[in-house]
């Protein structure tokens, strides 16, 4: 099966012109980018795809050992950049997918002209000084709780994930897409998410970036998006009024407002 076909991979807007890569987050798949796209599709080829496992993927493709890092994620969005024969990518990684970019650029830097980076975490447990917003413990009993009951888990912590109680149908459409999600894989992925860490990464980074950081977030706490963007050199810091930890749901004409700012000074500058 080709690269297309493994990760579903939609293509949409300018045949021509820079191109946007979507990379949806964990338990997601491109659907939950909907609300944001049609603010870029009259002005740049769209490509979207999901992580192997999710959405409409080939789950057959899924091989223990190549997905067992990040790095073996990286290496499948590279692999769908050079199947589409892309260059100047302006990648989008929402959560995990953030770390995802961020290997993909640092090995690759070639391909990509920037990074919008959503709510990314280059490691959830606190380690001395860093605070990652997790105890270890936590994590653990977090990664226990999915094994033992992973549609249990999922109908309980997606509505938390979401962050908006106002909007309880988010948080139903996030649940949703949890218990779509195959849950072997999705047990796994969620293992090599929360136990990682890509601190040292960061700084191997060269393409300009901009992280945006919602307010309330759980998963990925405001010190959190200070530090990546400290450990990137020159990246950008945009704090959403938006809560949660999924504004390309709950808020997708600011954080698409945030990220057009930051194309349209990037554009300036060349």
């Amino acid at each position: 099966m080709g690269v297309r076909d493994r990760h579903n991979i939609t293509v949409m807007g300018r045949n021509h012109g820079p191109t946007m890569v979507f990379a949806h987050g964990f338990g997601c798949d491109q659907n939950m980018w909907r609300f944001v796209v049609p603010h870029f599709v009259a002005d740049y080829r769209i490509v979207l795809f999901d992580h192997v496992g999710a959405g409409g993927s080939d789950s057959s493709a899924y091989d223990p050992n190549r997905y067992a890092s990040l790095s073996g994620y990286a290496d499948d969005v590279l692999e769908i950049c050079r199947d589409l024969d892309l260059t100047d990518v302006i990648f989008v990684g929402h959560s995990v997918s953030a770390m995802i970019g961020v290997l993909a650029a640092a090995e690759s830097p070639d391909l990509f002209a920037a990074l919008i980076l959503i709510g990314p975490s280059p490691r959830y447990i606190d380690d001395g000084d860093y605070v990652g917003g997790f105890r270890e413990t936590d994590i653990h009993q977090l990664l226990e709780s999915m094994d033992s009951n992973y549609l249990g888990w999922s109908t309980a912590m997606a509505p938390a994930i979401m962050g908006r109680p106002d909007r309880p149908d988010l948080g139903a459409e996030l649940t949703e897409s949890f218990c779509r999600t195959d849950p072997d894989i999705a047990r796994r992925f969620a293992r090599v998410t929360f136990l990682s860490d890509n601190r040292a990464d960061l700084p191997r980074v060269r393409t300009p970036t901009l992280v945006l950081q919602c307010s309330d977030d759980i998963i990925a706490p405001a010190v959190v998006g200070e530090y990546v963007r400290d450990h990137i050199a020159g990246a950008e810091l945009v704090e959403l009024q938006a809560s949660g930890h999924c504004p390309n749901l709950s808020a997708p004409n600011e954080t698409a407002a945030a990220m057009i700012g930051f194309l349209q000074a990037q554009a300036s500058t060349r």
